[in-house]
């Protein structure tokens, strides 16, 4: 089974959104030469939701006061609270959400050393690029690090982020994978926080050409590939009911789709073939499309945001619709 290629009108509405979309329409679903894809990607630091999250800002180069939490905000406040979710206004959210958008490097040029002289993490008083003990937020920084530090020599050696990257082989446990919450004895990897770590090896290997973790980002693979990408590995059961739900921003949670998105840019990046392990996962992404081409927004992540950044739940959503043709067309164009 395939999926046939978008229509006119679901490929349209995804050029009509923003920038920050239009151009990987262009680049991963019409094949447009770099000459366009890369004049739309230049308008993200200067046109609509890039602009507006770049206008936000500090002097200082953080966004909102603080490292992965708003300055203001109250651990033992309502915020706080089981289920009222995560604030997304924060530096590290903000330059994950740049990065995916494509925001040339260069745009936030000066801002690794800004980040730190002043950022800090709100764990034990941490400078920021030397990282954190969570899994996720280490594995959000080494990308931002390898990002940030492209746009020149003094925001490379600035944004040096090469001890988190041997912070991962370290801290790789016995099954393969990583865990956030190893600092509190787990020896249990867990499917987000190891998909975390990989996108951000991932994209240092990218960004750095360094492929000294590519064992362990293999390694790491395997364990999500072994489960078939939604299993567990004692019971055979599903992992999670949210392995099926998808929503935009992905921020840190693993589905099949931010897993399987993961594995396309792997797969291409090392130059193999898609593993057929994860034909379970690519099924459900394919049984989510409506009938007339599009994903709907099935889910929204709680928090403070500084503006929204796709249509509530239960309206086709252009980012979903993008992510899920372009590892459609990867498996379809391989997967025989």
């Amino acid at each position: 089974m395939t999926t046939p290629p978008p229509s006119d009108a679901v490929l349209q509405w995804m050029l009509d959104t923003d920038p920050a979309l239009r151009w990987q329409v262009e680049r991963d679903l019409l094949d447009e030469p770099p000459a366009v894809w890369e004049a739309t990607r230049a308008r993200v630091a200067t046109e609509g939701m890039g602009a507006r999250l770049l206008a936000h800002q500090d002097a200082d180069g953080q966004w909102a006061g603080g490292a992965y939490f708003p300055a203001d905000f109250d651990f033992d406040g309502p915020e706080a609270a089981e289920g009222a979710g995560q604030p997304w206004t924060a530096t590290t959210w903000s330059l994950n959400t740049l990065r995916d958008w494509g925001l040339d490097a260069p745009a936030l040029a000066g801002t690794a050393g800004k980040l730190a002289a002043n950022a800090r993490w709100e764990y034990d008083d941490l400078p920021y690029w030397g990282g954190e003990v969570d899994a996720c937020i280490n594995g959000f920084t080494l990308a931002n690090g390898a990002w940030l530090g492209s746009a020149g020599p003094r925001d490379a050696a600035a944004a040096d982020v090469s001890a988190i990257a041997r912070w991962f082989a370290e801290h790789q446990l016995p099954d393969g994978g990583w865990n956030c919450e190893w600092v509190e004895g787990s020896v249990r990897s867990s499917f987000h926080s190891t998909l975390n770590a990989l996108k951000g090896i991932l994209d240092w290997e990218e960004r750095t050409g360094d492929d000294s973790l590519r064992a362990v980002r293999h390694t790491a693979q395997e364990y999500l590939l072994s489960r078939r990408m939604l299993y567990r590995a004692s019971t055979g059961e599903h992992v999670g009911p949210w392995v099926e739900y998808f929503g935009y921003p992905f921020r840190h949670v693993y589905t099949a789709l931010t897993a399987c998105d993961y594995l396309r840019r792997a797969s291409l990046h090392d130059g193999v073939a898609p593993d057929e392990r994860a034909a379970d996962a690519i099924g459900i992404i394919r049984a989510a499309q409506n009938p007339d081409g599009r994903w709907m927004q099935q889910r929204h992540y709680p928090g403070r945001v500084w503006f929204a950044l796709d249509v509530p739940v239960g309206e086709p959503s252009p980012w979903l619709t993008f992510h899920a043709l372009r590892v459609l067309r990867w498996w379809d164009e391989t997967v025989r």
